[in-house]
Formats: structure tokens, sequence, C-alpha cells
């Protein structure tokens, strides 16, 4: 009719499109519209058919009733999520990939951020299934976390994101070991034998992991480190001052560093600065994660990058795996060495 608008989304007032109207619009069948647009997205995407109806859906207007298909199915299409030291850029990062990869799936997110114990995390997950989400990712467990798992009362599919944890359940994270040892050949390559390691906190899987595949690079190399060498810390700048000043504050230093995290190796910086120290010429250095400021230092931050970003996505289509039913294996995503200016 002359006058009319060509565009068939609907308007305040129209009707919402039916989804015989949807799968006329993709040239497919009614049922296979109806699948496409309640399911999560597959692990290896869309196909073109299931991209044709849902590029359809949002041309028509269509949009979900997530509370009608909750009264259908049982589902809240809501997953929840406990993250501690969510001021860390790596975790904040790691967030960011679960948050996007659930909402590609049509999920929302409940994010609870505890203090880093585990009574705060008790909390915060009972919290989180009171809400009644569909499933619980948990970052930050301490370990060994298999009776914290047990002793929960909790009905809902469960998976671990970074720190494993040693939790009994499944786990996506970085491959710790792996870049633990990455770091101590890379030193042992460049020529240095009279090295140390700060090593971070005790409970948490990621340093624990990662102290332990640093040990295991130097013990192939024959070499072993005394126990002055191997310091433990807190994850942040703080952490790497005060593990800096008992290692370098005297006049048995060590010629290279290897610390757990980022943070820990700034901290390790400004003990070197203040002690008159040149990097690499006096010490060398080399961080894990390679947050976004290791590049930009003044003397730029060897390091091991971790993947944080797919970490969370991974973790995500996981837990929606096994909150479909499906059998999930846990994953350790690749990681890679970033050869800068401190080692």
């Amino acid at each position: 009719m002359p006058g009319q608008s060509s565009d068939s989304r609907p308007t305040r007032g129209q009707r919402a499109p039916t989804l015989k109207e949807i799968a006329e619009h993709a040239g497919v069948h009614v049922s296979t519209a109806s699948r496409v647009l309640r399911q999560p997205e597959p692990v290896d995407g869309w196909s073109p058919s299931a991209q044709r109806v849902r590029h359809a859906a949002e041309e028509l207007g269509y949009r979900r009733n997530v509370w009608a298909a909750s009264l259908r199915t049982r589902k809240t299409t809501t997953l929840g999520v406990v993250m501690t030291r969510l001021t860390d850029g790596v975790v904040a990062t790691t967030y960011q990939g679960i948050d996007e990869a659930a909402t590609r799936a049509g999920y929302s997110v409940l994010l609870a951020s505890p203090p880093d114990d585990a009574a705060a995390q008790r909390d915060a997950i009972e919290l989180l299934v009171g809400r009644r989400v569909d499933g619980l990712l948990l970052g930050g467990l301490h370990a060994p976390a298999a009776e914290f798992i047990e002793s929960l009362t909790v009905n809902v599919p469960m998976l671990t994101v970074t720190r494993h944890a040693d939790a009994g359940l499944p786990f996506v994270g970085g491959d710790d070991r792996g870049g633990g040892r990455l770091a101590a050949r890379y030193l042992i390559d460049r020529g240095y034998t009279d090295l140390a390691v700060i090593g971070g906190p005790a409970h948490a899987t990621t340093a624990t992991d990662r102290l332990a595949g640093f040990l295991n690079g130097l013990g192939e190399a024959g070499i072993e480190l005394a126990p002055s060498r191997i310091v433990t810390s807190a994850f942040d700048v703080d952490g790497g001052i005060v593990a800096g000043r008992q290692l370098l504050d005297g006049p048995d230093r060590p010629r290279a560093i290897f610390t757990v995290s980022d943070t820990i190796a700034i901290g390790v910086l400004g003990v070197a600065r203040d002690l008159g120290l040149h990097i690499p010429a006096d010490l060398a250095l080399v961080g894990y994660n390679d947050i976004p400021i290791a590049a930009q230092l003044p003397v730029p931050l060897t390091t091991v990058a971790s993947p944080a970003r797919r970490i969370g996505e991974t973790a995500a289509r996981g837990l929606l795996d096994l909150i479909e039913g499906r059998d999930v294996v846990s994953a350790l995503l690749p990681v890679e060495l970033m050869v800068r200016g401190t080692g």
C-alpha cells in the first residue's frame, strides 16, 4: 500500500512475529526455527540455516520471552559466577570472556566477587543458588577444595575456572605448569643459573602450578634451588615489593627471578630501582599473565601470556554443556612466552 513502511520489525503496539513467520522468512521448517531460537550457540558455531533463522528473527523484531521459557523448562537462563579479586585485570578479562559467551548463548550472568577466603565464597555460592541460577562457575577456590565442594548443598552443575583448586570438578584454565616450565627453559637458555622464584600464595593453584612447572624445568637442567630462593607472596604489587626485598636487599642476590604474576614482577622492579639495580644487566625478570601494562613499562616485561578471555569463554561454554547434560572434559589452554626487555 502507498506510504506503508517496508520495515517488517514490529513497532510499539504491533504484535511480535510468530515462529511460522520467522521460519518462512528464513526458508526453513518451523521446528528448525524453534530449535535455533531456544538453544545456546553450539561450540562450533551456528550452521548456515541457523544463521538465517537468527537474522530473520532480528529483522522481524523477535524477542525471546525468557520468563515464559523459564516456566516451561524450569531454567532461568542465568549463570552464577563467583570470582575473587575482580579488580585484578586478568580476572576481569576472564570474566569479560564469560559474560560475552553467556550473552551469545542467550544467558545472563549473576556475578559475586567475595573476598579471597573460603567462608566468603561459601556465602556467595549460597546467595547465587538462592537466585536459582542454572549453573555455577567458580573462580578463586582455595586448594584443596574437594571437601569444601562436598560440603555445599548445591544441586546445579559447577565448573572451576582459572584455579582448579583440586576440587574434583571440571576445570578450564591456562597451562600453568607448562608456562612455568617455559620460563625456566628461557632463563636457562639465556645462560642464567643463579635463579630465584616468587611463587604467590599457597592456596592458589595458579601459583603452585606455575611454581611446580618452573622447578620441574630447572630440575630437567640439573638445577635445584635452595629454599631461601623460593619465596611466597600475595599476588599484588605490594606482595612483589615484600618478596623482592627479601631476595634482593643483600649481597647474595639472585641473577634472575621468575614471578608467578606480572603484578608481583612490577613490585620487584620497584625494589630493583630503589636498590640501583639495572634491568636486565644486574637482574633478569620474567613475569606471568601478560597484563596490558607489561609491554609498556620503562623496560618491557618478559612474561608468559595466559589467554584470559579465551579461558572465560571456554569455561562458560563448558558450563552450558553441563547444564544441557553433556559431558565436559577439563581444558588447559596453551600459553606463550613473550620475550621483551627484562630477560
